[in-house]
């Protein structure tokens, strides 16, 4: 959809670019001449136009050819977001040409509007700082799960001025999973706030852990073997890829502790995907709770007053 759209948009500002170079040149015949006074100007209006309609053709081009390269979503989405506004700024100078007489003229006015501004609109100029901080420093993408402040979820677009996310948790929920509300903060926030990323590129994994109570009595080599193997293949069934590398660094473990009511858990810590949280807690539960009800000689769960 997205491509047929742009690729409208490319035969649209292509026609448009030719029409207005063609009047341009049209504007010289001598049919014209009862209007020589309004000739100058229209001519400046026509190549003004067809500098626009050239700068947003290069730029659909542009996008096009970014869209059918392999990058990252967050990536991709950061370039186009940047070819936008370069398209834009070109075109605000191509304008400002057309109001002024010279470029000096018009770089004067615009800093005096630019000076004007800067005092009535800070919070907005700060959270554009801000944006241009994200490309370069890339803090998040989009696709990326970050927590700021108090705001948790999935980075669902970025703006120029404001972030938008798909809130995880939230007031309503107790797991990881969307709560469908959309939260949108000022990028300004990320200049004075700390932001943590549970995704991207470099690691692909956080660690989470699930706790199951078992009494004294039980086979605590019998209980730690069965939650590896849960852990395991639930890991190579979600994750072909990574299992087949066999990295050291992703291997689940299990420890034991004493929990506040004086029972005895058996804890498994596993590599997850900031998104599969839920899910995948649930499936080792899944996974290893036949097996350990299958052996009751061996696992003893708390039951009354027994440990």
């Amino acid at each position: 959809m997205e491509a047929q759209k742009n690729k409208r948009s490319i035969a649209i500002y292509g026609a448009m670019a030719a029409l207005l170079i063609i009047f341009y040149y049209v504007l010289d015949l001598t049919f014209f001449d009862p209007w020589e006074t309004y000739i100058p100007l229209m001519k400046k209006l026509a190549l003004s136009l067809f500098l626009i309609s050239l700068i947003f053709l290069v730029s659909k081009i542009i996008i096009k050819v970014v869209n059918t390269q392999e990058h990252l979503e967050g990536d991709r989405y950061n370039l186009l977001r940047i070819i936008r506004f370069l398209a834009i700024v070109f075109s605000l100078i191509v304008v400002a040409s057309f109001l002024f007489q010279n470029l000096y003229a018009a770089a004067v006015s615009f800093g005096l509007i630019s000076l004007i501004l800067g005092f009535a609109l800070q919070a907005p100029i700060a959270s554009f700082i801000a944006w241009i901080y994200l490309i370069f420093r890339r803090s998040y993408l989009v696709g990326d799960r970050i927590q700021i402040k108090d705001f948790r979820g999935d980075v669902v677009e970025i703006s120029y001025l404001d972030t938008s996310i798909l809130e995880c948790n939230g007031d309503y929920l107790g797991n990881d999973r969307s709560s469908g509300r959309v939260i949108r903060f000022p990028n300004s926030m990320i200049l004075r706030e700390e932001i943590i990323n549970y995704s991207g590129p470099q690691i692909p994994f956080i660690w989470n852990e699930t706790a199951i109570q078992v009494a004294y009595t039980t086979d605590l080599q019998f209980v730690e073997a069965c939650l590896l193997k849960a852990s395991k293949d639930d890991f190579n069934t979600q994750y072909p890829k990574i299992a087949e590398h066999n990295f050291d660094q992703w291997e689940p473990a299990v420890y034991f502790r004493i929990n506040e009511f004086a029972w005895m858990e058996a804890v498994i810590s596993y590599p997850v995907e900031p998104r599969d949280t839920t899910g995948r807690r649930n499936r080792i539960l899944k996974h290893v709770l036949p097996m350990l009800n299958a052996a009751p000689d061996k696992v003893k769960f708390p039951e009354g007053t027994r440990r």
